[in-house]
């Protein structure tokens, strides 16, 4: 098969990208309702796993889905319209990995704060580590080689502060951890809007029309 005829069966990078951006806007859609749905969970103390537990469960299992189903269009799109050189590569790999062990966290519920641990509680919290510092590594890297993937240069300032910044609510949720008295799910809250922002801004880069290349040779007075 031809590489056009790939691009034609496997959509463009700006197919890819528009998937990632418009999945952005869902999950934050669904975010909020559970905000809304589930008044019980505190933003600043609990996770956003807890919505996982208890009343309208499946619909944060939908949104974990969604966010590693979003990450992986929005890592097609790069390797699609950026071609990365190899220290781009590990960037790419670990937002693989941010979007596969982040849909992996709907098939292990978590321990909610007075619940008894569990094995699944366990394996969740390990894999939104994993998930966490796969996104982390990978935004910083991708930024720092967003100067050598054309199609994410103009953006590179903003995904570069981004990524930067995300290192700071982290830090900060290693530190409190989740309980009643931390501030845990705030900072949880502000890491995942970051990389969410990022991902956003990555996607909407990628899904822009390239300008047209001016024609050689053109009369100016035409």
């Amino acid at each position: 098969m031809s590489g056009q005829a790939a691009d034609q069966v496997l959509f463009p990078a700006r197919t890819w990208a528009g998937l990632a951006a418009a999945g952005v806007f869902v999950y934050l859609l669904v975010d909020v309702a559970l905000a809304l749905l589930r008044p019980g969970l505190s933003l600043v103390h609990s996770p956003e796993s807890d919505y996982g537990v208890g009343p309208f469960s499946w619909l944060m299992d939908l949104n974990f889905l969604l966010r590693g189903a979003l990450t992986v269009c929005l890592v097609v799109a790069i390797v699609r319209g950026c071609r990365p050189a190899p220290l781009a590569r590990l960037g790419v790999l670990a937002l693989a990995v941010w979007g596969i062990f982040s849909a992996l966290l709907a098939v292990f519920p978590d321990d909610p704060l007075g619940t008894p641990a569990t094995a699944s509680g366990a394996i969740h919290l390990w894999l939104a580590l994993v998930a966490f510092l796969g996104a982390l590594l990978g935004t910083i890297v991708l930024s720092l080689a967003a100067g050598h993937l054309l199609p994410l240069q103009s953006a590179r300032g903003w995904l570069l502060g981004l990524s930067v910044l995300a290192v700071v609510p982290l830090l900060a949720l290693l530190r409190a951890g989740f309980g009643a008295e931390s501030a845990g799910g705030l900072y949880e809250r502000i890491f995942l809007a970051l990389e969410l922002a990022w991902i956003l801004v990555a996607a909407l880069t990628l899904a822009r029309k390239p300008r047209p290349e001016p024609r050689h040779g053109a009369s100016s007075a035409d």
